[in-house]
């Protein structure tokens, strides 16, 4: 665990162990929850690679295995003091630009309802 207070900056590396050089992470989804497994109903820091916490920062890293991002921990929405941060990365090959990895912020659309 790690021991932060709030409105104090939380770092975070996520580190894809491969010994192939030409594969990247993207950071699809990041939820803040009160329980360990179960993210419905939490709180979204980064939804379908589009950022949801105005506090969120993605930091350079030189290597493309190497993810890095920090949020400002906040008070629990919940009356848990433990809050978990589980998040889902995707692993695409570098410089396939047709990958998840590049699209970025995927917006769904709304339905529309038909009359």
């Amino acid at each position: 665990p790690y021991y932060v207070n709030i409105n104090q900056s939380l770092f975070v590396q996520a580190y894809l162990h491969s010994s192939d050089p030409n594969l990247m992470l993207f950071l699809h989804t990041c939820v803040a929850s009160p329980t360990s497994h179960n993210t419905t109903g939490g709180y979204a820091i980064v939804k379908n690679g589009c950022v949801r916490d105005p506090t969120y920062v993605a930091y350079y890293s030189p290597h493309s295995h190497i993810l890095r991002f920090k949020y400002s921990a906040f008070r629990s929405l919940w009356s848990n003091p433990v809050v978990y941060l589980q998040c889902e990365l995707v692993v695409c090959r570098a410089y396939d630009y047709s990958s998840r990895c590049y699209q970025g912020c995927v917006r769904r659309s709304k339905r529309e309802a038909n009359s």
